[in-house]
């Protein structure tokens, strides 16, 4: 049976309440929303959509390589906007993130996200090697 794995970098900001940066069981990986935190500082980045949209894929880098994968494993994303009216501004910048195959993915938007950020993405993502 295979055991749950904790996924924890200090290249990502750390979980501020009772769940983990990253769980993985059985060679698939869950990742909590990133929120656009720099991770060095601790504090938010402001400045829009934009700038917000590149911390948040930074951080999920971060914990994607902490867990010894990469963009080109990830499975499924859902991206939480605070306005639609971003979403090509997102999806450009998130698409470059991504090769010719990308995951599947849902976005949403939603009145209100931790510490009033604009964007928030979550990811699902699977390790080579347990296909």
């Amino acid at each position: 049976m295979p055991e749950k794995t904790i996924v924890r970098t200090e290249n990502a900001p750390q979980a501020i309440g009772p769940y983990s940066q990253g769980v993985g069981f059985g060679g698939l990986f869950f990742f909590s929303g990133q929120i656009a935190i720099d991770p060095s500082t601790g504090d938010l980045v402001d400045g829009g959509v934009e700038l917000q949209t590149r911390q948040v894929m930074a951080n999920m880098e971060a914990v994607l390589e902490a867990a010894g994968l990469e963009f080109s494993h990830v499975l499924r994303t859902t991206i939480f906007l605070k306005n639609m009216n971003d979403f090509s501004k997102v999806n450009e910048i998130y698409g470059g993130f991504f090769d010719d195959n990308p995951p599947a993915r849902a976005c949403v938007e939603v009145s209100r996200l931790p510490k009033d950020v604009l964007i928030e993405i979550d990811m699902i993502a699977a390790h080579p090697e347990e296909e």
